[in-house]
């Protein structure tokens, strides 16, 4: 048995890289009305998704980028925000991954969508220099639909942040 996975017997699909994260909100994070600081939230959304771009490339990966990002609904005090995100695109050396949150009250299980961003990491080799990636592979229909509403989601979300920009 291996220590170190082959980087190149790896699974290279959009489910392997399918990441899920779940903080409570604690007093810490949050602003004087209770509700999640923005800032916390982004830094869980750069770990989730740095963690599903380091699952899908098997390497060291940062952030390169963070698209536009509307807080639509709070995380209030002693709800759980729960955070997925995966891999639905690449480049030679990058990974778009999507990071979905949305807020959970754990007495009743309701829950509701609060943001969506897109954020791009890089895959870097020992030495810290950009390398390759494996491209996506998305072998079931689920997988695929994935994808395509997250770049569909993508470019909706940046044609906004351009008409608004006019």
């Amino acid at each position: 048995m291996r220590d170190t996975p082959d980087p190149d017997d790896r699974d290279t699909t959009l489910a392997a890289s399918h990441t899920e994260m779940t903080e409570l909100i604690l007093p810490n994070d949050t602003n004087n009305l209770g509700r999640a600081l923005g800032g916390a939230v982004l830094h869980w959304m750069d770990i989730c998704g740095a963690i599903a771009a380091m699952r899908f490339a098997r390497r060291q990966c940062v952030t390169a980028s963070l698209d536009h990002v509307d807080f639509i609904a709070p995380i209030d005090l002693g709800e759980v925000a729960v955070l997925e995100a995966y891999v639905f695109n690449t480049g030679r050396t990058s990974v778009d991954v999507k990071v979905d949150v949305r807020a959970e009250n754990p007495k009743t299980g309701e829950e509701r969508r609060t943001t969506t961003s897109f954020l791009t990491f890089v895959a870097l080799d020992e030495e810290g220099t950009p390398t390759p990636v494996p491209a996506l592979e998305c072998p079931t229909a689920e997988e695929t639909a994935l994808r395509e509403e997250a770049t569909e989601e993508r470019r909706a979300q940046l044609r906004d942040v351009a008409d608004r920009l006019e």
